[in-house]
């Protein structure tokens, strides 16, 4: 049994002739410690996606299945990072960590709560900014911010829209350099949506193209046959890297040409533009 497990999916928003189907026929597989990453162009419907594994919307037609069970509502046991930071504005980076964390455990004693705060906010450098609020907080910091308040509740699994899409290249290697290093500590199951292909190969187990809509559907999957841990100054170099990338871009660009053809709405590629790791 998949640990989560999206059968036959459809989702539409509207009604009758306003109707718009987003998603079509969705099926996909997630096992238990798996890490997938699922790559998708501008506006095919990545959040909405998101949105029907971690409860908030409900699907048209089909089953989201978590643990055998199906999806009805948020819970704790996924946790989700999203591209915006959704932070309190009046409380601190502890604070807000905490409020997470006493709704994840609301039976647990304070001082054991405020010691998994602080492991946290340490564990994504920001020990020294505990005390300030986001106003005084970078972009990079306020997504380490988002990034130790899912982790501090100790999910089952890990949903990511795009949470590192908005950070500057050298904010954004080192965080996913911290997801990984969290990730293959714990083996929590992890479902990356992103923008960005070589994120996506240096990241997870597989790939999976989601085609741009109307009637968005999910693509072949792509293997990632790269041993883990992975270093960057290497990947550049790594046949398996080249060969794999360049099939994924190849598959994107035609299915994008092929969308061209049949629809008038405009579809940005995911990141295709070449690449120089850097430790």
């Amino acid at each position: 049994m998949a640990y989560l497990e999206l059968k036959n999916v459809n989702k539409t928003y509207g009604r009758g002739k306003e109707s718009t189907q987003v998603l079509s026929d969705i099926n996909l597989e997630i096992e238990e410690g798996e890490f997938v990453a699922i790559v998708g162009f501008t506006g095919s419907g990545k959040t909405t996606l998101v949105n029907l594994i971690n409860g908030l919307l409900e699907p048209s037609s089909g089953e989201v299945l978590f643990k055998g069970k199906p999806v009805n509502g948020t819970s704790h046991e996924r946790g989700v990072i999203f591209q915006n930071y959704s932070l309190l504005p009046w409380l601190s980076v502890g604070q807000n960590v905490y409020m997470a964390v006493k709704e994840a455990f609301p039976k647990e004693k304070k001082q054991v709560l405020h010691e998994r705060v602080k492991e946290y906010v340490d564990m994504v450098g920001l020990t020294p900014a505990y005390h300030k609020r986001p106003k005084e907080l970078s972009g990079g910091m306020r997504q380490r911010v988002a990034v130790a308040r899912a982790l501090a509740m100790n999910p089952e699994m890990i949903i990511m829209d795009e949470p590192l899409g908005a950070l500057d290249a050298l904010t954004r290697g080192n965080l996913q350099d911290e997801i990984l290093n969290i990730w293959s500590k714990h083996k929590r199951t992890a479902l990356l949506i992103t923008n960005d292909v070589d994120e996506g190969i240096y990241m997870a187990d597989r790939i999976i193209p989601l085609k741009p809509g109307p009637n968005a559907t999910l693509g072949p999957e792509f293997r990632i046959d790269i041993a883990r841990p992975r270093d960057k100054t290497d990947l550049n170099d790594n046949p398996n890297f080249k060969k794999t990338r360049n099939a994924i871009i190849e598959y994107l660009m035609d299915i994008g040409e092929q969308r061209k053809s049949v629809s008038q709405k405009e579809y940005s590629l995911p990141d295709i533009s070449p690449k120089s790791f850097v430790a």
